[in-house]
């Protein structure tokens, strides 16, 4: 590991510093928030990666060791398939599936592959489905139906018809099909408003990802597609379009992410083309180039940074960049530069494809698929370690999350290996579920506990 700079000690501790009183002054805007118009609590899971959309817990007496005899509250099976993460309101679990009326989908091996494209959607009625349990006991307390009929479009073998997860603002659950239909329930379950979608050609039909995320009374979705790609807003109460911006771009599957920074609140959009930063009103305030041909992975800040990352594994370039706030224009890398005005730092070649990168103290753990995982200062891009095989772990495609001086994986077989946070490469701990289906998706962490789905099942993970 290289040794820092004097300078860029200084900057780092200048940063934290910063980000500690970000830090404070949002925690004390969201405090207001919560106790105004939602019912969200520090304790929820309300979207993809947490409060945050980073995969970061920092709740104490959180389990590390589990299987399926140790740590396990309880169990609940889940019908038809869905890559959608669960979320936490309160005692409320959501998450959403599609099931077949007949017959089941087709199995999906592990890993990395070509030839699981499916030209043709199956001649078979299904039922898109929203579905909310009990957090102490597992038990479905409600499941909707929110669309019937044949698939309109096929998918990767390895994708599903619900793989987009759904957000809430603590009344409301706002579910997303993505060439289906937007639907806003109560936490009830009952329906308040649906917005139809139209199907949409994907890149080889693999299929829609992108998640909704909400802010302030908006949902935010984009559909990067082969047709017409675009980013929309919607009023959250009412479903009615807000505005909605034409994109350059054609399919990609990473979801949007919020940026309230020191100077303003940005809609993040990672795309092949060009990384885009818009305004609340859908106006461009940057962009740049330089990213791999297809783009997954989810943003987020940490340090008062910005971390975005685009690694199709089959590319020469699968950059991370790290930008900071107040950018306007282009402000692409010129040359083999790896930092400008703007870019803090970018590791060219560093990206994952399906995982989100995450960062963890000072550090940014890169999660990939082939079962590697390398680490980088957060605030210089300096190498800590080089790629590290992980014992035992195989294929990835969950983004990996972190609690308790731990970063955890969980791979395609159910299958969770939790790693040491720090300078060292160090596997602690190999934790393995039952699984007959591909894990895919990320869990939520929410009042000591983790709430992970597997391929068939829910579970409910915590300490005795």
């Amino acid at each position: 590991m290289a040794h820092p700079t004097t300078f860029s000690v200084h900057a780092r501790y200048d940063s934290m510093f910063r980000q500690i009183r970000l830090d404070l002054f949002f925690l004390s805007m969201a405090a207001l928030v919560l106790c105004g118009s939602t019912r969200l609590s520090a304790e929820d899971w309300p979207q993809f990666r947490g409060p945050e959309s980073r995969g970061v817990s920092e709740a104490m007496e959180l389990p590390d060791r589990w299987s399926e005899s140790e740590n396990v509250v309880w169990k609940t099976p889940i019908a038809g398939r869905g890559w959608s993460s669960p979320i936490v309101v309160g005692e409320r679990v959501f998450l959403t599936t599609v099931t077949r009326n007949t017959g089941k989908p087709e199995d999906a091996k592990p890993g990395l592959y070509f030839g699981g494209n499916r030209e043709k959607p199956a001649d078979v009625p299904h039922a898109w489905k929203a579905i909310c349990l009990d957090r102490k006991s597992g038990k479905p307390l409600w499941e909707k139906t929110l669309h019937q009929g044949k698939p309109a479009t096929s998918r990767h073998i390895k994708n599903s018809y619900a793989s987009e997860t759904p957000v809430s603002d603590g009344e409301h659950l706002y579910v997303l099909f993505g060439d289906v239909g937007l639907y806003c329930l109560t936490v009830d379950g009952d329906l308040v408003w649906q917005k139809e979608l139209p199907p949409c050609k994907t890149r080889y039909d693999w299929g829609t990802a992108a998640s909704p995320v909400l802010h302030e009374g908006r949902l935010y979705l984009i559909s990067d597609n082969e047709d017409a790609s675009y980013l929309a807003a919607i009023d959250a109460k009412t479903g009615e379009q807000v505005w909605r911006v034409e994109r350059d771009e054609k399919s990609n599957w990473s979801t949007p992410f919020i940026w309230k920074n020191e100077l303003r609140t940005e809609i993040i959009t990672p795309g092949t083309g060009r990384i885009r930063s818009y305004d609340l009103d859908g106006k461009l305030l940057y962009e740049l180039s330089g990213c791999s041909s297809i783009t997954i992975a989810m943003p987020y800040a940490a340090h008062g940074l910005l971390y975005v990352s685009s690694g199709y594994v089959n590319d020469d370039m699968r950059p991370i960049f790290v930008i900071r706030p107040g950018a306007s224009g282009d402000i692409s890398l010129r040359g083999e530069a790896t930092s400008n005005e703007f870019i803090a730092w970018c590791q060219p070649k560093a990206a994952p494809y399906n995982p989100s990168t995450i960062v963890y103290g000072d550090q940014l753990y890169v999660l990939h698929d082939r079962g590697l995982m390398a680490s980088y200062d957060a605030l210089t891009g300096e190498v800590i370690y080089e790629k590290k095989r992980i014992p035992g772990g195989r294929s990835f495609t969950s983004s990996p999350w972190a609690y308790e001086g731990k970063i955890f994986c969980l791979n395609e077989f159910g299958k969770t290996l939790a790693i040491a946070a720090g300078p060292e490469f160090k596997l602690l701990q190999t934790n393995e579920l039952d699984s007959t289906e591909l894990c895919m998706t990320t869990p939520a962490i929410a009042d000591g506990q983790l709430i992970l789905r597997t391929g068939d099942a829910v579970y409910c993970i915590a300490k005795p």
